[in-house]
């Protein structure tokens, strides 16, 4: 089953039969254990990974640092919670270190993004603290280059 999800990962477009020649498994028995999968809550969804760049939509992504009290008996997964169910939100994690969670959000723009931060998440109860970073260029995402690599065109100093 580590093999059918390592394939899944890397591209979950590929169809049953050639994940089963590539397994030397039959169809039924690949189609099978995606199925338990599924079932399991091990594969949770499929989704396309998209270079918006290339296209002519405006996308503002934001990684924000969120410093939060958590709550007495639920720790930290209620307040999670509250924040993962804003529909901007395209991830959200528990974290170590400086700030508890890191919150992946999208908008149309900037000031989109900053009133979001704003008027929802940092008003909200048990957030101490937020810090927003803008991404400006994405190089790789979920293992995906977006671009091919290029030459380097520095030219050469010899002091």
């Amino acid at each position: 089953m580590k093999e059918i999800l390592e394939i899944l990962e890397r591209n979950s477009s590929l169809s049953v039969e050639n994940m089963a020649l590539m397994l030397n498994k039959s169809v039924d028995e690949v189609r099978e254990q995606i199925s338990k999968l599924e079932e399991d809550g091990v594969i949770v969804g499929y989704k396309a990974l998209i270079n918006w760049d290339k296209t002519d939509r405006e996308t503002v992504t934001a990684l924000i640092e969120v410093k939060v009290t958590p709550q007495r008996g639920q720790g930290f997964d209620k307040v999670a919670e509250r924040i993962y169910r804003y529909p901007q939100v395209k991830a959200c994690y528990l974290m170590s270190g400086g700030f508890d969670l890191t919150v992946m959000i999208e908008g149309g723009s900037m000031k989109e993004v900053a009133l979001f931060v704003a008027e929802k998440l940092a008003t909200l109860d048990n957030v101490l603290s937020t810090s927003t970073h803008f991404v400006l260029k994405k190089y790789k995402d979920k293992g995906i280059v977006f671009e091919g690599k290029s030459e380097d065109d520095r030219e050469a100093v010899i002091l």
